[in-house]
């Protein structure tokens, strides 16, 4: 039978009501806003000129051209005639900040790579160093952790390297290559010595008892804190030397699953004369293999060992410039990666697709070179006069001392040599003691800002005090680098709503959140920014600090001053901020205010009173 055209005319009908009954269920509902986020500087301007506007050019087409006439005249005004609305909106969010309810916490994303390694507490403490604590670590032969730049790990990176990393065979399979690891990739890498005694970290207990004690060593190991407390104290001995390469096995070199350092590296550290003498290399690559066959095993759940190095050399072997010419190799090649350098290298990587997309450089273990003359450029460059000389030792003593001097890594090069050999030689090394008198050398922090030349060997005196050593922008998500000038015009221009502004001796309230680790403090009167920063201790409470953002060689401090109340009760702080160059990772080594968890809010929220002093100030009210 047929249908007639009335009955596909009724189908049509119902099917069309059916269509819009599905629409009106799927309707959703609008979701219930609370108090809304405060308006930028622009949006209280362009209200105020609108209405001007619309009133005095009644002929106007409507809001569009007022808008676009609003957009001229605002990029058309100056600084001084834009901070009426600037302040407006400053003062604005802060009230915004201080009546707010604390929002709940958004669960964070579980990162599917976990690891104790971390170079940005090495990074924080190798800047707080002093001229003789670093000549100790150079007498070490662990100088080239000191040009160490980087401070985060790209933990995807280092999650696909993992995937690739052959384990028995000790090689990465990358690139459609098989690129094999040893003591010597290790060396040119991170800079430690590949030659040498083995270090061996197992022996009897009663050995290293007293040891032990000293860094109240438990069954999980030496609290790395500690460590940081004590190569706070500014002495180079040889407690000095044992603490720092503790902390730096512990962080960077040879980090375990756990988070404290293992108490069986005092094994080797008994001696702290003959440090020079082991074979760092080897020790760091067989730690490595060990830490992740242990993670796939499912023995833990952490990734242990130097992944620093894994995601460096992958970086120094594989070339994304489509070249295949070789650019200068930089001796050790962590001196060549910073912050900067890293970003760009990952950009970089995403525009091509993602890792594996380079070509790989270095198959046989020496970045485009044969072993041996890597190894020549190293240890005897044609133009530097070594202890080994071009045909080796004369005498069993003269080898000896070669050998000395060859872990140590010092070489000697003649002055009149030092123009040819700066100008010919494509490898920088670490640590070089020129017997020169004037070479001249500019800073290095001369895109920062600074213009000093100074001698060739008062260099390193001058970069470890110099104004313009960089410091780094807080928040996770900005990889700004610049001089702490630099630094505050950044924040106050692109992150001004990211922080609190106060002004010098004037109480600040502040309510930190409970996923809020810090708060950005900048002073409206120099643009100074501190760090208020909260540690949470697990069932007692939190610890609350302040700390200036500026070079941790600046002798600049400012007298701050913390209350917490609850009903009577009233905790309070009295101290000096700590120079920090960025984001403190961990505890650092300083004052802090412990406050119980009975004084947090309903939600969980930390209510404070800040005060800080200016600099100039602060000495007539510590009297």
């Amino acid at each position: 039978m047929v249908p007639s055209e009335a009955d596909a005319a009724l189908v049509k009908k119902n099917a069309e009501e059916h269509a819009l009954d599905g629409k009106r269920k799927k309707k959703k509902k609008k979701k219930q806003v609370g108090t809304p986020r405060p308006a930028c500087s622009w949006v209280y301007f362009s209200r105020e000129f609108i209405k001007e506007y619309s009133a005095s050019h009644p002929e106007s087409s409507g809001l569009k051209a007022a808008t676009k006439a609003a957009s001229h005249a605002w990029k058309s005004m100056s600084h001084e005639e834009k901070a009426k609305y600037t302040r407006h909106a400053r003062e604005v969010w802060d009230d915004y900040l201080s009546t707010a309810p604390a929002r709940a916490p958004k669960p964070r994303k579980q990162t599917k790579l976990v690891t104790r390694c971390s170079p940005g507490r090495l990074f924080n403490v190798l800047q707080r160093l002093t001229t003789d604590q670093r000549a100790a670590v150079r007498s070490m032969g662990l100088g080239s952790l000191l040009v160490l730049r980087c401070r985060t790990l790209r933990r995807s990176l280092c999650l696909w390297l993992l995937e690739r990393f052959n384990t028995t065979r000790r090689s990465l399979d990358i690139c459609g290559e098989c690129i094999p690891l040893s003591p010597r990739e290790v060396e040119f890498v991170m800079g430690l010595a590949a030659c040498g005694k083995d270090v061996v970290n197992s022996g009897p207990d009663d050995l290293i008892a007293n040891l032990r004690h000293s860094y109240s060593a438990t069954n999980h190991g030496i609290s790395v804190r500690l460590l940081e407390e004590r190569l706070a104290v500014p002495e180079a001995g040889e407690d000095f030397k044992r603490s720092f390469v503790l902390y730096a096995l512990g962080t960077l070199l040879s980090p375990t699953a756990r988070l404290d350092v293992s108490p069986s590296f005092l094994h080797f550290l008994t001696n702290m004369d003959v440090i020079h003498q082991y074979n760092w290399g080897k020790f760091l690559l067989d730690r490595l293999v060990r830490e992740v066959s242990r993670y796939r095993q499912g023995k833990q759940r952490a990734v242990g060992g130097c992944l620093l190095f894994l995601q460096l050399f992958y970086y120094e072997s594989i070339s994304i410039e489509g070249s295949s010419a070789l650019a200068p190799t930089v001796v050790p090649c962590l001196s060549s990666w910073g912050e900067e350098e890293i970003t760009e290298r990952e950009k970089r990587e995403k525009e091509l697709g993602g890792y594996g997309s380079g070509k790989v450089i270095c198959k046989e273990g020496c970045f485009g070179m044969k072993s041996a003359e890597h190894r020549g450029q190293l240890d005897g460059l044609p133009l530097c006069k070594t202890s080994t000389g071009e045909h080796g030792p004369a005498s069993e003593q003269d080898r000896d001392e070669a050998n000395e001097e060859q872990l140590n890594g010092d070489i000697a090069i003649d002055e009149v040599d030092m123009p040819n050999f700066l100008e010919s030689q494509s490898v920088v090394c670490g640590d070089i003691e020129s017997v020169v008198d004037s070479v001249g050398s500019v800073c290095r922090n001369r895109e920062y800002g600074c213009n000093e030349t100074v001698d060739y060997t008062k260099n390193n005196d001058h970069e470890e005090t110099c104004m313009y050593a960089p410091c780094s922008c807080p928040l996770l998500s900005c990889n700004f680098v610049g001089s702490s000038e630099q630094l505050s015009l950044h924040f106050s221009s692109k992150h001004w709503d990211s922080g609190r502004r106060f002004r010098y001796n004037n109480p600040l309230s502040i309510s930190l959140r409970i996923d809020e680790e810090f708060l950005v403090l900048q002073a409206e009167e120099d643009g100074v920014l501190f760090l208020l920063i909260k540690c949470v201790i697990e069932n007692i409470g939190n610890t609350v600090m302040v700390t200036c953002i500026s070079p941790s060689s600046s002798k600049v401090k400012y007298l701050y001053d913390l209350v917490a109340g609850r009903g009577i009760s009233c905790l309070r702080l009295k101290s000096l901020t700590e120079n920090f160059p960025g984001l403190v990772e961990g505890f650092p080594p300083m004052d802090f205010l412990l406050i119980p968890s009975r004084f947090l809010g309903s939600f969980g929220e930390l209510n404070l009173e800040v005060c800080i002093w200016n600099s100039t100030e602060f000495s007539l009210d510590c009297s």
